[in-house]
């Protein structure tokens, strides 16, 4: 069984930073590319990062003003592979969102597809972040 937990949301100002932890439990030694996702009540899930299990790629969301890649920052833990994170800053009211961890089998080690949720198998629960102006 496959299962991931996210930690580390809660509410802060703008500007503020938070880093939200993703841990993933499974039986066995497959490579996983893990990723991050969020929902703002009423839209659409959006891909935020991914990294590929051998955390040697990366992928942001590309936004009109590119502002994910400049603000978060998707890394593995160096001791534990298997554990994730989002590193958020200068936060704004725009990143009010449930965020959620996936992850996906990757063939490759280096594989990062499941920055689209086609290529994702298990999701975390969610961690909500709040963003106050």
């Amino acid at each position: 069984q496959v299962l991931l937990r996210e930690s580390g949301g809660g509410s802060v100002q703008a500007g503020g930073s938070l880093r939200l932890s993703c841990v993933l439990t499974e039986d066995g030694d497959v490579g996983w590319c893990m990723a991050w996702f969020r929902r703002v009540p009423g839209k659409e899930l959006e891909s935020v990062a991914a990294i590929s299990a051998d955390a040697q790629n990366t992928y942001y969301a590309v936004s009109d003003s590119d502002s994910v890649r400049q603000r978060f920052t998707i890394s593995r833990d160096n001791n534990d592979k298997r554990t994730i994170y989002l590193r958020m800053t200068n936060l704004s009211p725009a990143d009010t969102a449930m965020y959620y961890c996936a992850a996906g089998r990757a063939p490759l080690w280096s594989d990062i597809d499941c920055h689209t949720p086609t290529y994702v198998h298990y999701w975390g629960q969610g961690t909500q972040v709040s963003v106050n102006a």
